[in-house]
């Protein structure tokens, strides 16, 4: 009997935070705060942006191209024979 009415406890719990919870997050009040918030972010965002020191580029030409030269009298080395040192 106990575990029972254990059980039942548990799932009215369940319920009401569940119930309570849903409640909050659907009002009104809970919409306008975050809206609320959304727009002060956006607007710290932009103070902030505006403040912004901006750099100068100064990479314009770093990147220097070196023609690939295939040697063709490459030694090809076997695992075996770079064992035999001799």
């Amino acid at each position: 009997m106990i575990k029972e009415l254990k059980y039942v406890f548990y799932i009215i719990i369940i319920f009401f935070f569940i119930f309570f919870v849903s409640r909050y997050y659907f009002s009104d009040e809970y919409k306008k705060k975050s809206y609320r918030s959304l727009n002060t972010i956006e607007e710290k965002i932009n103070i902030f942006s505006e403040n912004l020191v901006t750099l100068e580029s100064d990479t314009n030409d770093i990147i220097e191209y070196v023609e690939y030269q295939k040697n063709k009298k490459k030694k090809k080395y076997h695992f075996w024979e770079l064992l035999k040192n001799d």
